[in-house]
């Protein structure tokens, strides 16, 4: 079977993840920002409404991936109250400042995060050689791997997935993300032979707010204030059923 995991910034997206068929949730705040650590209250509302699979993005700012001894310990405490708080599992990524995986601190949170799983996030496509990161991350204990192949959406890092898939050789499961959408998740599948997939489907859902001050930005210049982004069902359904029909194409 394929998987479906949904990344969700909210308790509304992640109920429709639930009735649109996904696996799994990534729940993280700030997508806009490639998302950070979510609020102990959202974790806990998703965590009582949703029977899904529930992984929580351990992130403590946007930016690069090399964090000081003071982030390093706010990801420390806030694994402890994602398994407070029920998850499933854990999501982040660690890098040196060369470009590698960070070893040492990736194990160290692997075993704090024990017996939640774990997913090396898209830090991985920011890593200066794909495939030996690919190593890294088993040699540190992760579970999963979340990546597009080093590349801007994972129709344009096919190959480099592929060798990631070969070189994983079942030891961590390979997870493709990255643009992926029911009208080209069939081609990535057989391309890379992956059967586990990561999107957004992120829908523009304009506010009900009639009185707008269009001159004030709250946050990034330029951005919409009035326009919020969520995941419908249907669009997940559609693309539970692109992936299921490959599956029926494979067994006939």
């Amino acid at each position: 079977m394929m998987e479906l995991e949904i990344c969700v910034d909210s308790l509304e997206s992640a109920i429709a993840a639930e009735q649109g068929g996904a696996q799994r949730i990534e729940l993280c705040s700030a997508l806009r920002e490639g998302g950070i650590t979510p609020s102990a209250g959202l974790v806990r509302a998703v965590r009582t409404r949703v029977g899904l699979g529930l992984y929580v993005m351990i992130r403590p700012r946007s930016g690069d991936f090399v964090y000081s001894n003071e982030e390093f310990g706010v990801m420390r405490d806030d694994i402890a109250l994602a398994a407070e708080f029920g998850a499933d599992g854990v999501v982040f990524g660690i890098l040196t400042a060369q470009g590698d995986v960070d070893i040492a601190r990736t194990r160290e949170l692997v075993e704090l995060a024990r017996p939640m799983k774990v997913t090396f996030h898209r830090a991985i496509d920011m890593s200066r050689d794909l495939v030996a990161a690919v190593n890294d991350v088993v040699e540190a204990g992760v579970d999963r791997v979340l990546t597009s192949g080093g590349a801007p959406s994972a129709m344009q890092g096919l190959d480099q997935i592929a060798a990631m898939v070969d070189v994983s050789a079942g030891r961590v499961e390979i997870m493709v993300g990255g643009g992926v959408r029911p009208d080209n998740v069939q081609q990535i599948a057989r391309a890379t032979r992956a059967d586990a997939f990561h999107s957004a489907l992120r829908t523009a859902v304009p506010s009900p707010v009639t009185h707008r001050n269009a001159s004030v930005f709250l946050g990034q210049v330029g951005l919409d204030e009035y326009v919020r982004h969520v995941v419908l069902a249907k669009s997940v359904k559609n693309l539970r059923h692109a992936m299921e029909e490959l599956v029926e194409r494979k067994r006939g």
